[in-house]
């Protein structure tokens, strides 16, 4: 049964999480040679939720806290079912349907293109159900749209999502989740990871200068080092 979140419960919360993600390796940071985000633009740090699903004690720990966070700020009977996107999104939706004791379903990018073609796989026959969308992380949330256009074109009320992760630092972020109508929940972001990084020293100060740098300006860091590749 989920628990009340209370601000010093929601606080422990964000720092486990944030502590899981370092100690499982699923945070990655590398200045010398970023990594390419989902955008298509470059991060000295890489976060790889995907990894989790290989931690049964660490991911049982998380989707509980899910859980709390969900009951809390959605409603569990605000949840009529529990959407994975393809592909990251789908095992969280599966730990969170069973959690919640809800249906799950699953939405593909695009239509299968063979057999009933179609784009979200499950069995949803009512309209106006209210539908959980589930993914790994969030960077800026535009991967979102097409996966919540197919629920909604399915007849599907979709006003919430959730994320293991968000980085908390592309103000497009907050943009697209209004354009889409969308009230995003998360366990943790970067910011909190950069302090737990610090308090427990996981990073060397100059690799913990260098993310910084990007955290509190990601535009401005993305923008030189596309410039510096340039040249």
């Amino acid at each position: 049964m989920a628990r009340p979140v209370s601000e010093a419960y929601r606080s422990t919360i964000r720092r486990e999480s944030a502590k899981i993600l370092l100690e499982t390796e699923s945070v990655l940071c590398n200045a010398r040679e970023p990594f390419t985000l989902t955008s298509g633009k470059s991060s000295p740090v890489y976060v790889d939720i995907r990894r989790l699903i290989s931690f049964p004690s660490e991911r049982r720990t998380l989707m509980d806290f899910a859980v709390d966070i969900l009951c809390d700020e959605v409603g569990e009977k605000n949840i009529d079912y529990v959407a994975g996107g393809e592909t990251a999104g789908i095992p969280y939706a599966a730990f969170l349907s069973e959690k919640l004791g809800k249906p799950m379903l699953y939405v593909r990018k695009k239509p299968k293109g063979f057999g009933r073609m179609a784009q979200i796989e499950g069995c949803m026959d009512e309209e106006g159900e209210n539908v959980l969308l589930v993914e790994d992380l969030q960077t800026d949330g535009g991967s979102k749209k097409v996966f919540v256009e197919a629920l909604r074109a399915a007849g599907a009320k979709v006003e919430h999502s959730f994320v293991v992760f968000h980085y908390g630092v592309f103000p497009a972020s907050e943009a697209n989740m209004a354009a889409l109508g969308l009230t995003l929940h998360c366990l943790t972001t970067w910011p909190e990871i950069l302090k737990v990084a610090k308090d427990e020293e996981y990073f060397d100060p100059e690799t913990l200068k260098e993310v910084e740098s990007f955290l509190n300006a990601p535009e401005a860091w993305q923008a030189a080092h596309a410039v510096s590749k340039e040249g």
